[in-house]
């Protein structure tokens, strides 16, 4: 085994386990047992064992996945996300990179890669996030956080928590030991 950034892989596949039509994996690296289901989109990304991609579901170059996560369908998942294990995507949650999004830069020319600021977003071990939640950039998920669904997370969640709303604001805390 290894890990990457709080990430399990052990021996890496070349593909996911199950065939499905219509999918575009380009450059993963999978682990062991991982199942990605029909009209994906799966490039440069690493994904750890026993995982399961639903339908619909985007995860581009430089996301890291761990193990036994559960990644609903129509889930976006961009650059500079990663996701440690046990962690639950609902259905068409959306992750953000970048907070101040623009096509032009100073000046009026097309913005490049050089006019704009990756933020890092980290989903720790077994936290849930619920369908249709956006998670903007540059945030921390703690583990064994509960995101509502539906909600728009544009701070950091602590350990045990579960937030809800828009702004997704703090409504309960529950242990590890009752986990």
């Amino acid at each position: 085994m290894r890990a990457e950034a709080g990430v399990t892989l052990s021996t890496l596949a070349d593909r996911p386990v199950n065939d499905a039509p219509y999918r575009l994996i380009a450059e993963v690296e999978f682990g062991e047992g991982v199942v990605v289901y029909p009209f994906t989109n799966l490039y440069g990304c690493k994904i750890g064992d026993g995982t399961r991609i639903g339908p619909f579901v985007e995860i581009q170059q430089g996301a890291v996945i761990g193990a036994n996560c559960k990644i609903q369908s129509h889930t976006f998942i961009c650059d500079g996300v990663t996701i440690e294990d046990e962690v639950f995507v609902g259905h068409g949650a959306m992750f953000i990179n970048d907070n101040t999004p623009r096509v032009r830069a100073a000046g009026g020319r097309l913005q490049t890669d050089e006019d704009w600021e990756l933020l890092p977003t980290l989903v720790e071990q077994g936290a849930a996030i619920g369908s249709g939640a956006v998670i903007l950039g540059g945030l921390t998920i703690g583990p064994d956080a509960v995101v509502g669904a539906g909600s728009v997370v544009t701070g950091d969640v602590a350990q045990g928590a579960t937030v809800v709303g828009n702004p997704a604001r703090h409504v309960t805390s529950r242990s590890s030991s009752s986990t």
